[in-house]
This record gives structure tokens, sequence and C-alpha cells, in this order.
């Protein structure tokens, strides 16, 4: 069995449980047919890899939204704080510069090792059009190239009923910052 696919039992499982949350969070996904993304997902399993990744992480990935241009299912993490995968640099050049106290690893490479991206601004904010999330939290989002050049990275979360984009060193990491991701199939 290669890394990056399931066993036919984790296959089956992963599919039930992300039945189960399309049936239970239909507002995130109106007029979207299970049984097509269930066929799309059957046809691709280094894509359910890496949604199995996204989901042993916590981050409950669920469909949000279809893209009618390419053919592709989007599934975002939709946990409601930011996944257990924190206390991450934002980039490997962040990490690499720190001289103490490095974190285990960064945020766009744990994404890559997962085959996901992390989530833009723009994606960020349509997220919160579907729900509240990261009250308690926050998470990395894609930093633009600009902002990336001169040492920052950009994070969002929601605190006042209202989305916030922040920025901080690249090279930060906190126990409460984590970062959602992408997945298109």
């Amino acid at each position: 069995m290669s890394k990056k696919k399931l066993s036919a039992e984790q296959s089956t499982e992963l599919l039930k449980t992300l039945k189960n949350r399309f049936e239970k969070n239909i507002n995130r996904h109106k007029g979207l047919d299970w049984e097509k993304i269930q066929a799309k997902l059957e046809k691709n399993p280094e894509k359910l890899w890496s949604l199995h990744e996204m989901e042993v992480t916590e981050g409950e990935p669920d469909v949000v939204d279809y893209d009618k241009k390419t053919d592709e299912y989007i599934f975002f993490d939709c946990s409601p704080e930011s996944p257990k995968r924190r206390s991450l640099c934002y980039d490997y050049q962040a990490w690499n510069a720190r001289k103490a106290n490095k974190p285990e690893s960064n945020a766009i490479d744990k994404a890559a090792e997962m085959g996901i991206e992390l989530l833009t601004e723009e994606q960020y904010r349509h997220l919160q059009e579907l729900g509240k999330f990261d009250l308690k939290t926050s998470s990395w989002i894609k930093t633009p190239a600009h902002i990336r050049e001169l040492g920052g990275a950009v994070f969002c979360d929601r605190r006042y009923n209202t989305v916030f984009m922040y920025h901080n060193g690249a090279d930060s990491y906190y126990a409460a910052r984590g970062f959602r991701g992408v997945l298109k199939v």
C-alpha cells in the first residue's frame, strides 16, 4: 500500500464520516449531491487520503462549494476552532530563521505534506459566512508575496461577531494558532 493511499476500511469509514457531516450541515452546500461527490472521491484516492489527514488533525473537512468551470468540489476545514495543527511558524524560511525555540514545523510545509493549501483571505471570509469559526483560536492564511517578502505573515479569526485579519512576523507561533486548509476534488 502506498503511503498516500488509504486501506479499503479507512476509505469506507472516512466516506461515512464525510457523508454524515455533509447531511448534518446541508446549509454549507445547498444544491450539491453527495452521491456525485462520493463518486468523485472514489476516483481520486490521493484526495481521499488528504481528507483523511484533515480529519485526523480534527479539521472536520466538509464541502463548501462547487466550481463549475473546473468541475471541482471544494472542501474546507470546518472545525469550530483552528484544527489541531498548531504552534507552527508560517513557512520554512521563517522556521529556518529562528535561532531558538523552533517549533516542530511550519504551516506551509505541513499543508503541502497533507496535499492541501492554506485558505486565502477570500476563502476564509467565505467560510465565516457559513458559520462562526475561530472564536478562541486563529488561523494562518495564505499571505500575499509583498507582505511575506518583508518578513510578515497574516492570520484571521472571528471576534466581536467580526472577521479580523492581522499580521505577525512569519517566524511567530502560538498554541492557539493553526491553519485551515482547502482541497479541490
